[in-house]
């Protein structure tokens, strides 16, 4: 008997840079907003995210709720992202390779 793993095979879909929201979330937060108050818990990034990954990510088991508190635990490379340290697909692929990991187990 062989059992398979859904996520060896899982692949998220690329997601163009939100540019517009990038420039908002950075003056949100360095005008004094915090982490975890905006759409989706995360200030936007994972409502965006969610809307095109979620069709692959429910399926194997991975929820809304969780994948928020990844996009939130990932906040330093996000912030690294807005204040433009890294680039957009820096970004997005780490975080792709975070979501993949923490896929609840077959």
């Amino acid at each position: 008997m062989s059992t398979t793993d859904p996520r060896l095979d899982l692949r998220l879909e690329y997601v163009e840079e939100p540019v517009e929201m990038r420039a908002s979330l950075r003056d949100g937060l360095l005008g004094g907003a915090e982490w975890g108050v905006g759409p989706g818990g995360d200030i936007g990034v994972a409502v965006v995210l969610w809307q095109r990954w979620r069709p692959t990510l429910e399926p194997v088991g991975l929820d809304r709720e969780a994948f928020v508190d990844i996009v939130i635990g990932y906040r330093r490379e996000m912030w690294f992202w807005l204040l433009g340290d890294r680039i957009w697909d820096q970004y997005l692929s780490g975080l792709v390779g975070r979501v993949l990991r923490r896929i609840p187990a077959a």
